[in-house]
């Protein structure tokens, strides 16, 4: 009997014929227009395709509408050239116009096909009463006249103007969100907010923010550009498909942001492979499909959300991998290492915090990572055992112990990373040595004293010492003892900020915080860690609340477990931890 013809033209196989690709994942990213060309194994791609977002327009001119935001993934051929066409962002249109839309942006193979397409934003109206235009994301109205509607799975609609009479744009909708309504005439609608491409981890496509009369609506997140106050607005940004803001009397609409287009070739396997498709394989050497293993590992205290483990180390331990995974499931991890924060100082410096290094979080599920993450790789891993090593807070010390010097936190340490201790406060006392005035350096430096006898100053610490990329923290702030005046120590540096200054020899100026520290969701909450400790001083000058993120106030110890600098008056810095994060399914 002959073989039904389904089967012949399916290598065999009767049922479905499921669609392999062996890609890599690997990520190409265009910002203009231009050629990708496939790899021989590729058969399935995710395409992230940003249009270009449109003007806003003036006077009380609504917000442009972001560009379309389109995800999807798309058969393909492998070792083939696919146009990728970036659209460019609406122009600056003329007063009393309405904004212009952006170009829509495409992904096609060089024949002419089109394999994907994103619309272009909506231009915003114009007062009086103009409508917002639609698109990908829709224009913001002025006054009373209508939004600009959004395309279905692309984008939202534009906000409304003011109420009648006012003069005031609504916001451009936003891939994530709808744009905001003017709440009033003086205020602009706020432009929506972008959409999260789950290929970078980054934010597109936000609207802009529509004119208000005193104050213009705010940026949509994801490039969008600020709405005018009376005056101009700002442009979307280039390559994120936001949508510029809307202007006042006599000024034009900004322009809107070029689109972007980002492909991930993917490798998919599974089911029943036809003959053709694994002989094909086979003949580039990528057959069998490596499976997606994950990485596996113990140590800590682990818990999960959602498809990631989280391993928090608040002692010394041991990170024990068992399997170390592929590039497929996932082969690297996300991390946090802070140092133990350093001890304050007597009569003065308050202790810097320890060390602060971070991941961006690309690799385990796009948390909220610090500004100290941004751009830093995860870390590879493999099958074997790394040491954890917690570095306790510095502990106090006494003018009569030598060194006076509030003492240095200890070092954190996993893999190739080592976040460097807080540096202690200096401190003051008759017959000390000058340089124990001065604060330690350290991950953040540790702040100076108010020196005895007066008057004289005292420097804080140095911070990020060693030198890393980027910065582990920052300096304390100085100290100055004013003779029969006053004296205010400096706080101690934290990991985003310097500590306070203890004055300038002629005012007792204001308390003297420690710098602020970083806050990171790695744990999937939200959590600040690494503030500086605050400074001493005379009794008007002594500050007991702290500054936050694990930080002591005066007369008090950094937070344990959070690398805090401990507060003026000898006091202990708080202990470090080590937080590990990964996919494992």
């Amino acid at each position: 009997m002959a073989s039904p013809s389904n089967s012949s033209q399916n290598g065999g196989i009767l049922g479905v014929n499921n669609k392999t690709s062996f890609g890599d994942c690997t990520v190409t990213t265009k910002t203009a227009s231009g050629v990708i060309t496939t790899q021989p194994g590729t058969a399935v791609v995710q395409v992230i395709n940003i249009a270009g977002g449109a003007s806003g327009s003036g006077p009380s001119g609504g917000g442009g509408g972001a560009g379309g935001f389109v995800d999807e993934e798309i058969n393909v051929c492998g070792n083939s050239p696919y146009t990728a066409t970036i659209g460019a962002g609406g122009a600056t249109r003329p007063a009393s116009t309405i904004g212009n839309s952006g170009i829509n942006s495409t992904f096609g193979i060089t024949c002419g096909t089109v394999l994907s397409t994103s619309t272009g934003g909506g231009g915003g109206g114009f007062h009086p009463n103009g409508a917002g235009a639609p698109g990908g994301s829709g224009g913001g109205a002025s006054s009373t006249g209508a939004v600009g509607s959004g395309t279905a799975c692309q984008g939202n609609n534009g906000g409304a103007g003011g109420p009648s009479g006012g003069c005031a744009g609504g916001g451009g909708g936003g891939a994530g969100a709808v744009g905001g309504n003017a709440p009033a005439g003086s205020t602009g609608g706020a432009g929506g907010a972008g959409k999260t491409d789950n290929i970078t981890c980054t934010v597109y496509a936000g609207g802009g923010g529509g004119r208000g009369s005193s104050t213009g609506g705010a940026a949509g997140s994801g490039g969008g550009g600020a709405g005018g106050g009376g005056t101009g607005g700002a442009a979307g940004t280039a390559n994120t498909g936001g949508g510029g803001g809307g202007s006042g009397s006599g000024a034009a609409g900004a322009a809107g942001g070029s689109g972007r287009i980002i492909v991930k070739e993917l490798s998919k396997a599974s089911g029943v492979w036809s003959m053709q498709s694994q002989f094909s394989a086979r003949s580039q050497g990528s057959w069998p499909p490596p499976p997606p293993n994950f990485v596996t590992a113990t140590g800590g205290t682990i818990t999960t959300s959602g498809n990631f483990k989280i391993h928090t180390f608040n002692s010394s331990s041991n990170f024990v991998v068992s399997k170390g995974g592929t590039p497929a499931g996932s082969n690297t991890v996300d991390y946090l290492v802070v140092a133990g924060g350093g001890a304050g100082g007597c009569n003065g410096g308050g202790g810097g915090a320890g060390g602060y290094r971070e991941s961006s979080g690309a690799a385990s599920g796009c948390y909220s990572a610090s500004p100290l993450g941004s751009g830093v790789s995860a870390l590879s891993v493999s099958k074997q055992t790394y040491a954890i090593t917690i570095g306790a807070g510095g502990t106090s010390s006494s003018p009569e112990e030598s060194p006076s010097i509030g003492r240095n936190g200890n070092n954190s340490i996993f893999s190739s990373i080592t976040s460097t201790a807080g540096g202690g406060g200096g401190s003051s006392g008759g017959g000390l040595p000058s340089a124990m005035y001065n604060g330690a350096s350290g991950g953040s430096g540790g702040g100076g004293s108010a020196p005895f006898p007066p008057p004289g100053p005292a420097s804080g610490g140095a911070g990020d010492t060693p030198d890393v990329t980027p910065n582990q923290g920052f300096a304390g702030g100085g100290g100055f003892h004013q003779g029969c005046v006053y004296y205010a120590g400096g706080g101690g540096g934290g990991a985003t900020a310097v500590g306070g200054t203890g004055g300038n020899g002629s005012s007792s100026g204001p308390t003297r915080p420690g710098g602020a520290g970083a806050t990171s969701s790695i744990t999937a909450s939200a959590v600040g860690r690494a503030g500086g400790g605050n400074a001493g001083g005379d009794g008007p000058l002594r500050n007991p609340s702290p500054v936050g993120f694990g930080a002591g106030g005066f007369g008090s110890a950094g937070t344990a477990n959070t690398g805090g600098g401990g507060g003026a008056s000898n006091n202990a810095g708080g202990s470090g931890v080590v937080v590990i994060r990964y996919k494992f399914q």
